[in-house]
């Protein structure tokens, strides 16, 4: 169906009703995954509303920070290799896309932008201790890599991100990309308000993600027992 007034507003009145209904539906997805673990490695801050949704502690250090699509490559190209990088904090950003008013930081040569911080020290506290508790699940089965293109994510980025070697991916963008022959892949007909080339920021992605897949459901069957 195509972004027209119509679905917009079907859209619009589901995301309403689940938000109203928020205990209920919230509820259902944490009895479904009691007995799960997982762990979610993510390029914008998605990752942070479904650790909220199913009120569980943040066990993944990827709490509301950004990556551009180069960088988170590189990152999971070599994750473990950077995941015990100490922080590096930098005042200049090689991406010229956004001012630079929060803290930025560097795991060897991968940017970590982090966005919803406002001092170094809390990036740094928050980055090592979460760290440390993602660390506590070793196996890599258990771990959720997500993308999108709200950091400016390219075609080659995603084809990059198909070939990597990781159990269980996501991927959302504006575009199809019927031509990489993507698993797990939603083409997002909302976008953002600003830039209609990518799709909208996390927290709102998040609120939209039931719309293309019932995404708690494919973690139950997804995940390592």
């Amino acid at each position: 169906m195509k972004n027209n007034i119509f679905r917009k507003l079907i859209v619009f009145v589901r995301r309403k009703f689940r938000l109203l209904f928020r205990a209920y539906y919230s509820k259902k997805d944490i009895e479904l995954l009691k007995n799960k673990n997982f762990v979610i490695v993510c390029d914008n801050c998605w990752a942070g509303s479904v650790y909220q949704w199913l009120d569980r502690p943040y066990n993944s250090p990827f709490i509301s920070i950004g990556f551009y699509g180069d960088c988170y490559i590189k990152l999971l190209s070599n994750f473990d290799y950077y995941m015990s990088q100490p922080l590096n904090f930098v005042k200049e950003s090689k991406y010229n896309y956004r001012e630079i008013t929060y803290p930025l930081a560097k795991l060897d040569d991968v940017e970590l932008h982090f966005t919803h911080y406002k001092t170094e020290e809390d990036a740094k506290t928050k980055w090592e201790r979460r760290t440390a508790r993602m660390l506590e699940e070793t196996n890599k089965d258990n771990y959720i890599f997500k993308m999108c293109d709200a950091w400016y994510a390219t075609e080659q980025n995603f084809k990059d991100f198909k070939e990597l070697p990781l159990k269980n991916k996501l991927s959302f963008s504006v575009k199809e990309y019927k031509q990489l022959k993507l698993e797990n892949h939603y083409q997002v007909l909302e976008k953002d308000k600003k830039d209609k080339n990518r799709v909208p920021n996390g927290v709102k992605l998040f609120k939209i993600t039931f719309i293309y897949l019932n995404l708690f459901k494919w973690k139950k069957n997804n995940l390592a027992a």
